[in-house]
């Protein structure tokens, strides 16, 4: 599979035969075989998050499903590692699962990958490591990562403490980086697509764009309200603890900003039994949208209706597309 257009060919589109540059970042409890399937028929590149299965055999499991789904499409995994080691983490693990299965890219995020490089460029196991800010994509390079995914503050999830818009990062990126980077963070349009190649990123990073596709594993209602909601309802919260985050807005985001201004130096405990995975997670299952931390970012803006990935990925291309052609001059005697 390649790109429609030789403009929108990038080395993330040749290094895995990808239609659009455009890769599908990992949705924590959302990212599993049928979505991720999904998007890389579509001509994207998926990644399977590996915290949604913490059973070795599951993992297993869910990337064989994905494999067979995908009809010998490109896919990864994610592994959003935690920011500081701890005992008995098995990040280490999970790397070797990922080399023994046979998966060809990993998606990194969390804290520095320099322990486990080595490991998995022995194993020729392309390394995407994702990260808030261009300081942090910079350092990554000098370890030995062989991309990096630049999120700016528009990002659902965590978009770090520096709060980097997504323009900002894709300047300083071209001037900072040797090696191919991604820029998301707000992205949801074809057209964007294009401004970020035009100022030299290899493709661009999605998720909120996606959570409305109609194979993503949640139900309708959570969809709906996203379909309805736009890129003003969002909340940043969590900085306190320094692990900001961006929601859609609900009862939970009101109730944690506010002990977050009355107790300046409130801790993680005092907001886990309103933040904790679990809460959200149910909401997934049920629709009901009004608790829980839903990650999703500016890019709401762009989610209109619930489609199947394949419809999802020609818009994006069409939209790429007429933003070309408005750079390409007019034929000789047109304006």
């Amino acid at each position: 599979m390649t790109p429609a257009d030789p403009a929108l060919a990038t080395p993330l589109t040749r290094r895995f035969g990808l239609r659009l540059p455009v890769v599908a970042g990992g949705l924590m409890w959302l990212s599993d075989a049928e979505y991720c399937a999904a998007a890389a028929r579509a001509g994207l590149l998926p990644f399977i998050t590996a915290a949604s299965f913490p059973e070795p055999a599951d993992l297993r499991a869910e990337i064989a499903r994905c494999r067979e789904l995908a009809g010998g499409r490109p896919f990864g995994v994610n592994v959003s590692m935690l920011p500081k080691l701890v005992p008995g983490e098995k990040t280490g693990d999970v790397f070797r699962l990922i080399i023994d299965e046979g998966i060809e890219v990993v998606e990194t995020s969390g804290r520095n990958p320099e322990p486990y490089v080595p490991l998995l460029k022995d194993a020729g196991v392309t390394i995407l490591h994702k990260v808030p800010s261009v300081r942090f994509a910079v350092k990554a390079e000098s370890v030995g990562v062989d991309m990096v995914a630049i999120v700016g503050a528009e990002c659902g999830g965590h978009p770090g403490m520096d709060l980097v818009g997504s323009m900002v990062n894709l300047s300083l990126a071209e001037r900072r980086l040797t090696v191919p980077y991604l820029i998301g963070g707000g992205i949801g349009s074809g057209a964007q697509i294009v401004a970020a190649l035009a100022t030299g990123a290899a493709g661009v990073v999605m998720g909120t764009r996606f959570l409305a596709s109609a194979e993503l594993n949640a139900h309708d209602g959570y969809k709906n309200a996203l379909v309805a909601a736009s890129e003003r309802d969002t909340a940043l919260t969590m900085s306190s603890v320094r692990n900001t985050i961006r929601t859609l807005k609900n009862e939970t985001t009101e109730i944690v900003a506010r002990l977050e201004r009355e107790t300046p130096d409130i801790g993680i405990e005092e907001l886990m039994p309103h933040v904790s995975g679990r809460i959200g997670r149910e909401a997934y299952r049920s629709g009901d949208t009004s608790h829980g931390m839903l990650s999703a970012g500016q890019a709401l803006g762009f989610v209109d209706r619930s489609e199947p990935f394949a419809a999802i990925a020609a818009a994006l291309e069409e939209e790429a597309q007429t933003a070309l052609a408005r750079l390409r001059p007019a034929p000789a005697g047109e304006e």
